[in-house]
């Protein structure tokens, strides 16, 4: 097993009143799972995956990764865990705008201190994985939308992480180009990686092989889905 949570909670004080964002939660997703996380504004989705990409802590409960208590580390042992396991792949990108597409990548593997020649290496060859082997001198500005988000899918991939936690990533995309990212995160499963996929969209949500549905903080549905299509 890859993630396990049990019994967690999650509250946000707003002046003298605790607001609830998450209520018990308890869920596994083992390695290799491509799950989608649905849930309207204000369900908790968010936060959830703020946790599980230890952006954030719960108030109550555990997380565990590989077995490790996430909840018990500390402020530097969550930065190496997200530096090391996790691939974060966001709606707008995040890239550098001064930095051509292959320093975008790079940029993981420098905060682990990996040497220059391994770094560029290991840089030119995520961003082969995801077919931008050509652009590797251009800067997001000079890259299309769908090459942005390539750019970005290839930094998440650099650090070889245990789960690539993305979040709406087809958001700032028009429907063909965001058909074409869905495919790559496809690709991207078969070959053995596992995927947690924030969004609102259905039709995204339909290429996980489980859907998670969150309402009110709390798990309202867990349940495997079947593709046919879109494989």
């Amino acid at each position: 097993m890859l993630i396990e949570i049990k019994n967690l909670t999650k509250n946000y004080s707003m002046g003298e009143a605790e607001i609830p964002a998450l209520q018990d939660i308890n869920l596994q997703i083992d390695k290799n799972e491509y799950v989608a996380i649905m849930g309207p504004s204000g369900s908790g989705k968010s936060t959830l995956m703020n946790i599980l990409g230890c952006l954030d802590t719960p108030s109550s409960g555990h997380y565990y990764f590989r077995k490790v208590d996430v909840s018990s580390l500390d402020d530097d042992a969550l930065s190496a865990m997200r530096n090391k396991e996790i691939g974060f792949i966001f709606q707008n990108f995040n890239l550098l705008p001064r930095l051509n597409a292959l320093q975008n990548v790079e940029l993981p593997l420098i905060y682990a201190g990996i040497p220059n020649y391994e770094r560029k290496k290991k840089a030119l060859t995520a961003l082969e994985r995801v077919g931008l082997a050509d652009r590797i001198d251009h800067k997001p500005s000079e890259l299309s939308g769908g090459q942005r988000q390539r750019v970005a899918i290839a930094r998440a991939l650099v650090t070889n992480p245990g789960i690539l936690l993305a979040d709406e990533p087809t958001g700032a995309l028009d429907s063909k180009t965001g058909e074409e990212i869905m495919r790559l995160f496809q690709n991207l499963f078969q070959e053995g990686n596992t995927i947690i996929l924030i969004t609102h969209e259905q039709e995204v949500a339909n290429y996980a092989n489980r859907i998670i549905h969150i309402k009110d903080g709390k798990i309202y549905s867990d349940s495997p889905i079947i593709k046919t299509h879109l494989l």
